[in-house]
């Protein structure tokens, strides 16, 4: 199975690190952990995801799927944070939306199912767990078991909608609109009032400068919708804003 998970070179570096990394079956966790995680599968499903998926966690920062990479798995998060983001020639990056636990990297199904390469970037946010579940599954699977299809199914249009919203922001809202939905979307994320992110890797996300971003904070700041300390905001009335 180790085969299926190289990658091309350049690939992802995560799936280069040496096979021992990679446990061969999920022989620590049980088909009750697994259903807790991905509800909507059924019994049959999980026993065969338990038979023939890889488990790997990641640290910190690692990436897990690099642009150009050929993928021969569909991911699926079974806990932490996944990004998935777009990075430019000069690595620039732009965010686009996070995946936790229970969730599917839509890029992976379609891209293994038409054995494509990535378009996007994903990497950990904190230490994080996905399962990799090789192609020949993927396909199968789309027509052995209905909870399957319509898990790829909801998980296209999961992401789909978070692009539309995405999208909708950098068409129709200005820079101060877009920090304010990103700032919300962080919190409901990771459940927090604190975003422990630099103005640096915001202006990243957001695909501006750290100064422009610097300067809205400082507005919001004025206007006791957040709260600014060295490396990380406190968000105090952002619901004044979105109204």
């Amino acid at each position: 199975m180790w085969e299926l998970l190289q990658q091309m070179p350049g690939g992802d570096a995560a799936f280069q690190q040496p096979a021992h990394r990679w446990q061969s079956y999920l022989c620590d966790m049980t088909e009750k952990e697994l259903s807790s995680h991905f509800p909507s599968l059924e019994k049959e499903l999980i026993e065969e995801i338990v038979r023939v998926a890889d488990i790997k966690s990641l640290k910190e920062d690692e990436i897990l799927m690099r642009t150009g990479q050929n993928i021969r798995s569909a991911l699926l998060v079974l806990d932490g944070l996944i990004k998935i983001y777009r990075e430019d020639n000069q690595g620039n990056e732009f965010f686009m939306y996070y995946l936790d636990a229970g969730k599917a990297c839509a890029i992976s199904l379609v891209c293994a199912l038409g054995q494509e390469t990535s378009g996007l970037m994903a990497k950990a946010v904190v230490p994080s767990t996905v399962l990799g579940i090789p192609v020949q599954y993927v396909d199968a699977w789309m027509g052995k078991y209905k909870s399957w299809a319509q898990f790829a199914v909801g998980s296209y249009r999961e992401r789909f909608d978070e692009l539309l919203q995405t999208i909708d922001h950098i068409a129709f809202r200005n820079m101060d609109e877009r920090l304010v939905f990103y700032l919300k979307r962080h919190q409901e994320t990771f459940h927090t009032n604190i975003i422990d992110v630099s103005f640096t890797e915001i202006a990243q996300d957001l695909n501006s400068s750290r100064e422009v971003i610097s300067r809205l904070m400082k507005k919001l700041a004025e206007r006791g919708l957040v709260k600014t300390n060295g490396n990380h905001v406190e968000l105090l009335n952002l619901e004044k804003a979105l109204s």
